[in-house]
């Protein structure tokens, strides 16, 4: 018997590596691990081997529903007051410190541990079905025989640079390799439908398809990557990489109407989304009317008191004792939810606040013929800018989002994962999954995906009109809204205090990625503000 599976991901040429390996036998896990690692290729600045990432996985068979962490902790020798006397402000949707001489920015000081190879094999040795060489062989291939540029790649390697932070252009021509491999002669980005290929990158994967992921923690790739890095100056260390393993971790769980809503632990975002879900559950968010100026308030105040909550309590709980008792109680929203209904405003503090800065983060989706899950997000953070030479990858730029104040959720200190707003989640109805969705973007992954959930179970949309919808966002005093929502929209709101901030993208606000699984049938939501798409196939049962 066939049945139906689908990846659905920012990238056609990932998307298309995950279905090859789905019909050639493998299961959702495979489709993942192989969609991922060809991210890392041809999505160069999103992600890559060397960032970090988390991955919810469902294997319905088994009765499995974990969460693989893979986050990029600080360095061992990072310390909690390295950069105080270096802060300049905190970006204005809270997603990252500026600090003089941008060390947490750019360049080798920003790296923090890698950790997504270690997740990605660790996803793969305890629920994949093909060999292990199989799921890295699209990679290889997309790395030897070239891909292009694409629109929304070009668009994010054009950005300018924001308040001290670096621009995705001089990220790309930081070192030698990057200008080599991404610019033109006089050091701007490659343009659209530019050919590139990276034979370099494609030898460092032939190496871990034979090696494992030891090949960069412990082998010639690590003995590589470190002789660069510390003529470099950077932090990360040998010890570093040879301790670092991910976790397993066991979802954090909501319910939201008649849903149950799974998601990741922090210092994931996913708190923060279940918290929103309780507060906003309280509301008849129908009769509001869709993207209507009371609704946008409602769902705004929700935001705030949820982004403040993060900002006070939510880091990595080996270091912060996280309330989530109290933060996803259902009378604690209930408490909230009376305060927004009578018109309270919630403040959010934020250090001498700039502009919001760049959103270097990737997704995907998948499903197989046999109901097997994962949502999976991934990412390099800012990425530093630094590769090391003839290996073809970025390290991650993990450290900008650390708080250089001590004493906060947020501090730097050794051994310690940041804060992020990824939250790749799996909803189920009547105990069965029913939407696998996440996103990048940044501070506002967890507004994408709450608006997109928002618009199948409260709005009853399908799951591509739901992901295309116009968004909003409040990660700070301002409500930021998209091109589409109109201005008679926004003087309303203007007109209850707000200070409004129009976006001049009509897509924008996290770029969500989801499937749906209703009546039988996939629905495959790939948001229309990347090159996403939904790729749905036919694989024996």
């Amino acid at each position: 018997m066939s049945r139906k599976a689908m990846v659905v991901c920012p990238q056609p040429e990932a998307a298309e590596s995950g279905i090859e390996i789905l019909q050639a036998g493998g299961n959702a896990v495979d489709a993942a691990v192989a969609c991922a690692l060809a991210q890392t290729v041809v999505d160069p600045l999103m992600c890559g081997i060397a960032g970090f990432g988390t991955g919810a996985v469902y294997m319905a068979g088994k009765g499995v529903h974990e969460y693989i962490d893979f986050h990029a902790p600080a360095p061992a020798a990072a310390k909690p007051d390295m950069w105080a006397h270096l802060l300049e402000g905190e970006a204005r949707d809270g997603f990252g410190f500026s600090i003089k001489g941008r060390l947490n920015d750019i360049g080798p000081q920003s790296i923090a541990v890698p950790g997504t190879l270690r997740g990605l094999e660790a996803m793969h040795r305890a629920h994949g079905r093909l060999p292990w060489r199989d799921v890295v062989e699209p990679a290889i291939a997309w790395a030897r025989d070239g891909f292009f540029v694409r629109p929304a790649m070009y668009a994010f390697w054009i950005d300018e640079p924001h308040m001290g932070r670096a621009s995705n252009r001089e990220r790309l021509a930081w070192c030698e390799d990057g200008r080599r491999l991404y610019c033109r002669a006089d050091g701007s980005p490659k343009t659209i439908g530019t050919p590139l290929t990276n034979p370099d990158y494609a030898e460092t994967l032939r190496m871990i398809a034979a090696e494992g992921a030891d090949a960069f923690y412990v082998g010639a790739l690590a003995d590589r990557m470190l002789e660069f890095l510390s003529a470099q100056g950077a932090l990360i260390s040998r010890e570093d990489l040879a301790a670092y393993q991910p976790a397993r971790n066991a979802p954090l769980s909501g319910t939201y109407r008649d849903r149950r809503i799974t998601t990741n632990q922090p210092p994931g975002g996913g708190a923060m989304l279940i918290e929103m879900l309780n507060i906003l559950e309280h509301f008849d968010l129908a009769g509001l009317g869709h993207n209507s100026p009371e609704y946008i308030r409602v769902v705004c105040e929700a935001m705030k008191r949820a982004t403040a909550d993060k900002d006070r309590y939510i880091g990595d709980p080996k270091f912060v004792d996280v309330p989530l008792d109290r933060l996803l109680s259902k009378d604690y929203a209930s408490q909230a939810a009376a305060a927004i209904r009578a018109g309270e405003k919630v403040r959010i503090e934020r250090v001498d606040s700039a502009v919001v800065v760049p959103r270097d983060t990737t997704h995907l989706s998948v499903v197989d013929g046999d109901g097997n899950c994962v949502s999976l997000t991934h990412s390099l953070a800012m990425p530093s800018g630094v590769i090391a030479p003839g290996l073809g990858f970025m390290f991650n730029g993990c450290m900008g989002v650390f708080d250089p104040r001590p004493g906060r959720a947020g501090s730097i200190a050794p051994g310690k994962s940041r804060f992020t707003s990824s939250c790749p989640t799996i909803v189920f109805r009547n105990g069965e999954p029913e939407i696998v969705l996440g996103a990048p973007g940044g501070t506002q992954i967890a507004m994408g995906v709450l608006q997109s959930l928002l618009n199948v179970i409260d709005f009853g949309h399908p799951m591509q009109t739901a992901v295309s919808l116009p968004r909003f966002s409040a990660t700070s005093n301002a409500i930021d809204i998209c091109n589409r929502i109109p201005r008679a929209v926004e003087r309303a709101l203007a007109g209850q205090g707000y200070e409004v901030i129009r976006n001049p993208f009509g897509y924008t606000i996290a770029w969500v990625h989801a499937i749906r699984m209703a009546d039988g049938q996939l629905q495959g939501g790939a948001d229309p503000g990347r090159d996403g798409v939904a790729y749905e196939t036919v694989v024996a049962g």
